[in-house]
């Protein structure tokens, strides 16, 4: 029988672990455009490159919602796919350095909390903290989510 791919169970996360998730996510212009769009967030920092051109920045910025999404999807294959039940909310998200077209994002996360459910007997609530860097290992994106993580199942 084939071994199915998925994250972690709740008893299988440590607090104070961290984890590196790789290959990393280089961002595209389309990726930018598209998002920008998607979102209908029409800041000319994402989307008018003359406009960006005259901004400290001299070139467009990647949508800060963008790349928080692409720094918490690059954890799910390590740690979440099919084990989380739920995000419970995000806090403390900061964007400390801009990013931009052609970058590449890598994330690594740290579990800070967990606790056993008090409403689910099948799950408990786990805080990560998301961090992601670009190549050059700017830390351009953190926060904080709290997750409802399923508990191991007996047959596993």
């Amino acid at each position: 029988m084939a071994t199915q791919t998925r994250g972690k169970y709740y008893e299988e996360l440590e607090v104070g672990d961290v984890y590196e998730h790789r290959p990393g996510r280089t961002v595209t212009e389309f990726d930018n455009t598209l998002w920008s769009l998607l979102s209908v967030n029409l800041q000319p920092l994402h989307l008018d490159a003359h406009y960006s051109a005259g901004t400290e920045f001299e070139e467009r910025l990647v949508n800060s919602m963008f790349t928080l999404s692409t720094v918490v999807g690059l954890q799910v294959h390590d740690l979440t796919l099919g084990t989380t039940v739920a995000n419970l909310g995000f806090e403390e998200i900061a964007f400390p350095h801009p990013v931009f077209i052609g970058d590449t994002l890598y994330a690594e996360t740290e579990v800070l909390e967990k606790r056993t459910s008090d409403s689910r007997d099948d799950s408990g609530i786990v805080t990560f903290e998301h961090r992601g860097h670009t190549q050059d290992g700017e830390l351009v994106c953190e926060c904080t989510r709290i997750a409802l993580m399923l508990f191991q199942p007996e047959d596993e």
